[in-house]
Parts: structure tokens; C-alpha cells; sequence
């Protein structure tokens, strides 16, 4: 009798390891820890190490690789994720181009990514059946474009120029920025682009001050985006300066150094968590996750990056837990497609950088709640108040 009763424990064991096995929920992460977006990457990566190791109550596995800011080698990434690692669901990348190159492989495999890019067109237009799949952290770029558009009419400026990266991400902003400033009375009265590797931008900034305007707007990401401000202050330039959400790197900070003071921006409401009001919806989880982060980083090392990488991790606890309760087990095309309904019917999320409450209509989430403008000041990242 004991014999028999070993052997069904070790059966029992045996199953219940089988089960354990199918029970981890797998998460795979592609991010620019190197290339020209390494320091937005790096900084991402910093808050997936402090992702808890449970998703929904279950165990989960987090496969984490580097693309190198080379969207063929994110779309590789993607397609080994999908294929050898069996994932339930993709973070990132965080870079629009590599984003959009990786819609195929969501769609052919069913794999629904969250991505920390920022522009809309990542999920937008949902009509897309390959952007079914398709979800994404950062504030759509519409929203912060509104934000910079009120500020610079609240502040009486009449005349703004343009200067922005000659990519995807550039072309999302100049669309979203110049129905933004129409609506709010501005002039565009110049439009001028740079790469993200050019060593020089002289004639972009020539141009730009010959037209004379009241406020430039440079639309970058990350540290390649300090070279225009420092041109144009080089130049002479006396005017307002507003940068994108995209800036909001430490080495921005590092490289800009005095040329970037005073430099005006809209921001995710964690960056700035300690200095929001007491009535702000986003203010205790903000800097709950600031406290957590900067325990590992040190105090003013916190980032949009950062807080969209962790909100990632919340946004997919949420969703975890639900799918988990259809039945379906990860590691199954059944279980990636009750995540993907779960993630589109998040609702009253609170993450560090907004409220999200995602739907069929919406795969990004965001409102107003979602934004603040902010201020470098003292070589910081400092709140400059509500729109």
C-alpha cells in the first residue's frame, strides 16, 4: 500500500509541477539599451528589474532583449519572443519605427504588446486588424501637443517654429501640433527637420531665426534633441523653448546642461510626483513608484520612460488576473486572446503617469489626468503646473 500511495504522490508532484509550468505567465520585453535611443532604453530597463514576479497572482517570466535602435533587429526580437519563447504578451519597443515594423508579427501570431512608444499611429486607426493587438503606454502625441499649444497661448505668444526629428516620430508630432496650434490661434512660421544622428543643425536653426518667432517647439527624443537648443542659442536666439515628453532622459539634462534651463515641456505626471497638488488623482501611486524607483537610482533619477515601464507592468496585472478567470492557461493562443479583451477593457486604471481607461475604441487610454507641464529648473525636471 505504501508503494502505491509513493507512487501517487509522486504523480500528484509530478502534475502539480506540470501544472506549475503551464501556470508562469511569459512576458517578453524588447527595448533600446544601446544605439541612439539607449538612454530612453536604459531607463526602461531600469524599472522592468523592479517589476514584481507575479502577474495576475501568477508566476511570471520576463525575457528582456536589446534592439539596438535597429528596427530589423526589434521585428527579429519580436519573432524569436513569438516562436522560441512562447510569450503571452510583448513589451515595447520604445521607439515608434521599430513599433509599427512589429505589427506583422502580432498579427500573425496573436500576441498582443504594449508597446512604450509614443505616437498614435502605433494603435491608431483601430479599423487596422493587425492593430487589434496593438496597445501602448505613452500619452498619444495629441495629448501633449494640446497641452504645449494652451501654454503658449496662455502665455500671449503669437509665432511658434517647428524643428523636429525626420521620422516617424517628427511626422506624428507635426501633425498633432499643427492642428493644436491652429486651434489655439498660434502661427507656424516655420517647419525645419533634423536626424537623430546629425552632428550639426546650423541651417535649421539659421532658418528658424530668420523667421523670427515667438517660441520654438523641437520635436525629439532623448539627448539628440539638445543639439537644436544649444544651436539656437548659440545663434542668438531670445524666444521661448518647448520640447516634446521625449526629452525626459537624465542624459538630456547631462548633455543640454545650462543651455536647456528654463526649457518648457509637458510630462507624465510621475516625473514631477512629488511636487503635484494633494487633489491630484495620480499623486499617491506617482509617488509611491517614485519612492521605489529612486530607493534604487537615487532621488530626481525618475523619467517618463520609467514610470511608462512600470505602468506597463500594472496595466498587464490587471489584465493577467482577468484573462485568468476565462479559463484560458498562458502559453496558449486562447489565453493571448483573452489578454488582448482584457487589456481593451481596462478601466480606472491608475498608473504612475495617468488614469487609463482602454477600450475598443481607444488602445492607449489616457486623459488630461495624464498630463502636466514641466519646467527644467536647477538642472531638474520640475513641475510647472496643470494646462
Amino acid at each position: 500500500m505504501s508503494s502505491i500511495l509513493q507512487r501517487c504522490a509522486a504523480l500528484a508532484l509530478a502534475m502539480g509541477c506540470a501544472f506549475g509550468a503551464q501556470a508562469e505567465v511569459v512576458i517578453g520585453v524588447d527595448v533600446s539599451t544601446t544605439g541612439p535611443a539607449a538612454a530612453i532604453g536604459i531607463q526602461t530597463n531600469n524599472a522592468i528589474r523592479l517589476w514584481p514576479a507575479t502577474l495576475g497572482g501568477q508566476p511570471a517570466r520576463y525575457v528582456v532583449l536589446d534592439d539596438g535602435t535597429d528596427v530589423s533587429r526589434a521585428v527579429k526580437n519580436m519573432r524569436k519572443l513569438t516562436s522560441e519563447d512562447k510569450v503571452d504578451a510583448i513589451v515595447g519597443p520604445n521607439t515608434t519605427a521599430a513599433a509599427l515594423a512589429g505589427l506583422d508579427v502580432l498579427a500573425e501570431t496573436g500576441t498582443p504588446m504594449v508597446a512604450l512608444a509614443a505616437s498614435a499611429v502605433i494603435v491608431e486607426p483601430l479599423s487596422d486588424p493587425k492593430r487589434a493587438w496593438a496597445f501602448k503606454m505613452p500619452q498619444n502625441d495629441s495629448l501633449m501637443a494640446s497641452v504645449l499649444a494652451q501654454d503658449m497661448k496662455k502665455k500671449g505668444l503669437k509665432t511658434v517654429a517647428f524643428i523636429g526629428f525626420a521620422d516617424s516620430y517628427g511626422d506624428s508630432w507635426w501633425k498633432e501640433f499643427s492642428a493644436a496650434a491652429q486651434a489655439a490661434g498660434l502661427n507656424i512660421v516655420a517647419q525645419e527637420r533634423f536626424q537623430r544622428t546629425d552632428a550639426s543643425v546650423m541651417g535649421q536653426a539659421l532658418k528658424t531665426l530668420a523667421a523670427k518667432p515667438d517660441a520654438v517647439l523641437i520635436a525629439g527624443a532623448g539627448t539628440p534633441s539638445a543639439l537644436p537648443q544649444k544651436t539656437l542659442l548659440e545663434r542668438g536666439y531670445k524666444g521661448a523653448i518647448y520640447q516634446t515628453h521625449g526629452i525626459g532622459t537624465l542624459e538630456f539634462l547631462q548633455v543640454g546642461g545650462r543651455d536647456v534651463e528654463g526649457t518648457l515641456f509637458p510630462t507624465g505626471p510621475g516625473v514631477v510626483a512629488r511636487e503635484l497638488p494633494d487633489g491630484n488623482p495620480v499623486k499617491k501611486v506617482a509617488v509611491a513608484f517614485a519612492d521605489k524607483y529612486e530607493a534604487q537610482h537615487g532621488a530626481h533619477s525618475l523619467t517618463q520612460f520609467a514610470g511608462d515601464a512600470y505602468g506597463a507592468w500594472m496595466l498587464l496585472d490587471s489584465a493577467v488576473g482577468r484573462a485568468l478567470k476565462t479559463g484560458a492557461k498562458p502559453g496558449t493562443p486562447e489565453f493571448r486572446r483573452a489578454l488582448r479583451d482584457a487589456l481593451e477593457n481596462t478601466r480606472g486604471l491608475v498608473v504612475p503617469n495617468g488614469v487609463l481607461n482602454v477600450t475598443a475604441q481607444d488602445h492607449q487610454g489616457f486623459d488630461e489626468r495624464a498630463r502636466v507641464m514641466g519646467v527644467i529648473k536647477d538642472g531638474k525636471f520640475s513641475y510647472a503646473g496643470q494646462p
